[in-house]
C-alpha cells in the first residue's frame, strides 16, 4: 500500500513560480513510477507529468511542457513538481500519484494509477 501527501501549494500571481512536494510512505519507492494530475473546478482529472523509477526519464503534458519539471528524490522518498511562468489556467487541485509496480513505460491515464494523495491547491491569480 502506497501513501502520499501532497504539500507546497498556494495563491501565486501569474508569471510567478511554486513547487510542490509529494511525500511517500512506502518502503520500496525507487520501484515505482511517480506522476503528477490536476483538477479544475467542473473539469476531469488530467495527467500533467510523469517520471521514471531512477528518475532518468519524464513525460509531460503539452499545456505545460516547457514550464514545469517533475523530479525525484529517492534516498528521501520525494517527488516534486516545479512549476515556472504560471498562469490562471494552471488553477487546479494538483495530485500526486502511483501506478501498480507492474507498469512499464510512463503512463498518462487515470485508470493507469492506483495511488493517489489528498491533493494540495493551486491558485493563479491574473
Amino acid at each position: 500500500q502506497v501513501q502520499l501527501v501532497e504539500s507546497g501549494g498556494g495563491l501565486v500571481q501569474a508569471g510567478g513560480s511554486l513547487r510542490l512536494s509529494c511525500a511517500a510512505s512506502v518502503r520500496t519507492f525507487s520501484r515505482y513510477t511517480m506522476g503528477w494530475f490536476r483538477q479544475a473546478p467542473g473539469k476531469e482529472r488530467e495527467f500533467v507529468a510523469v517520471i521514471s523509477r531512477s528518475g532518468g526519464s519524464t513525460y509531460y503534458a503539452d499545456s505545460v511542457k516547457g514550464r514545469f519539471t517533475i523530479s525525484r528524490d529517492n534516498a528521501k522518498n520525494m517527488v516534486y513538481l516545479q512549476m515556472n511562468s504560471l498562469k490562471p489556467e494552471d488553477t487546479a487541485v494538483y495530485y500526486c500519484a502511483a501506478p501498480p509496480l507492474i507498469v512499464t513505460g510512463l503512463p498518462t491515464r487515470r485508470y493507469e494509477y492506483d495511488y493517489w494523495g489528498q491533493g494540495t491547491q493551486v491558485t493563479v491569480s491574473s
